[in-house]
């Protein structure tokens, strides 16, 4: 009986713990990364930009594939990443959905100086994986 005791104790400390929301315990992308391969961190680029990247742990899928351990790609530019337990939004400037499973995107529209552009991987209903899935890379663009 105190064994039981103790794994209920603990599955349920669990659900408190920071970045798991309650009935997200257990459901995560654990060994999972992406990496933005290009452009290069520091890079000094002409545009278009056009982003690279590679995941690992982690199917990268379109956004109506329902499984778990799949995702799609988001790329946050210039802007920071929503908060870990809410939905990635639509439609809002500098948050682009990845979601027919693309693995590239050119950013056309970079005007010229310093840019960052995060990468983040979530499931199907646009949440972040967790642990969170992500890469950050700094880059300029020339004029």
């Amino acid at each position: 009986m105190r064994g039981i005791r103790k794994l209920v104790l603990a599955l349920g400390a669990a659900a408190f713990l920071p970045g798991v929301a309650p009935g997200q315990a257990g459901k995560s992308a654990k060994g999972a990364t992406v990496k933005i391969t290009t452009p290069a961190r520091g890079a000094t680029v002409s545009g278009p930009v056009k982003v690279t990247l590679v995941a690992s742990g982690v199917e990268i899928v379109p956004a109506t594939d329902e499984r778990p351990g799949t995702g799609h790609h988001h790329l946050f530019v210039d802007r920071d990443v929503t908060p870990v337990d809410d939905t990635i939004p639509r439609g809002v400037t500098g948050i682009i959905h990845l979601g027919r499973g693309q693995t590239e995107f050119v950013l056309d529209s970079l005007k010229p100086g310093p840019h960052r552009v995060i990468a983040e991987v979530a499931d199907w209903k646009h949440v972040p994986l967790k642990p969170l899935v992500v890469d950050t890379v700094r880059f300029t663009v020339k004029d």
